[in-house]
């Protein structure tokens, strides 16, 4: 029977509503846009950390500009508890070397789960780190992300880690509507790719064919 992760979140939250003080909450941000509705949401019922902790993302330009974005928009969101922020480190290096000889495979495959094992771990280790009651991440938000593999992993590291993993799906109840409402609000920046290399050069080979396919269009228009 397939898993109603969302379900699983609210039972959480009934469980934690009216403790005081609040329990704390290691959130894994991808980027500021994936994380606006998650803390808009999540922020009501537990104190945050929110853990910036991305080796896969290219250039590093790139990285930098999405590091800036986050804290930002923290230091803008009007939270019912405080919201703190820690950069991880950027470790590029680390990224490849993990998901070395996955390079070829299609978005949303081994590569990408390889790549959320990644990130999650580096959460769960700070959580421990930081004695944190939950940890998490925002990635279930994204409609091209794999929710079930993400809780599979997340609740792979809380057993080992000794560690509540807070089960998500933030996609569901219009979540990810509404993180692109917010992302608007605010004036955001919102990348056009994943983040990895790979994610980057599958999005301009796509780019180029929709160019090529809108001018055989029009020369056919024209001819």
């Amino acid at each position: 029977m397939k898993r109603n992760y969302q379900k699983e979140l609210e039972q959480v939250i009934r469980s934690i509503q009216g403790k005081e003080p609040a329990p704390t909450l290691l959130l894994h941000s991808c980027c500021a846009p994936c994380s606006s509705y998650v803390l808009q949401y999540l922020s009501q019922h537990f104190r945050i950390t929110v853990l910036y902790y991305n080796p896969n993302i290219y250039p590093p330009e790139e990285y930098w500009k999405r590091v800036r974005e986050q804290e930002d928009f923290i230091k803008r969101f009007p939270s019912h508890h405080p919201i703190r922020f820690v950069e991880g480190t950027f470790e590029p290096d680390r990224f490849y070397k993990t998901v070395k000889g996955l390079e070829h495979l299609p978005e949303g495959g081994e590569r990408c789960f390889r790549c959320y094992e990644l990130r999650l771990r580096g959460a769960a280790e700070y959580a421990k780190q930081l004695k944190m009651d939950f940890f998490t991440t925002t990635l279930s938000i994204s409609p091209l992300k794999n929710a079930e593999k993400l809780n599979e992993i997340g609740e792979h590291l809380s057993q080992e880690y000794g560690i509540s993993y807070l089960c998500s799906d933030f996609k569901k109840k219009d979540g990810y509507k509404q993180s692109v409402a917010i992302s608007k609000e605010y004036g955001m920046y919102r990348q056009d790719y994943c983040g990895c290399v790979f994610s980057k050069q599958e999005r301009e080979r796509k780019k180029s064919q929709t160019d090529k396919g809108t001018e055989i269009e029009l020369q056919e228009m024209i001819s």
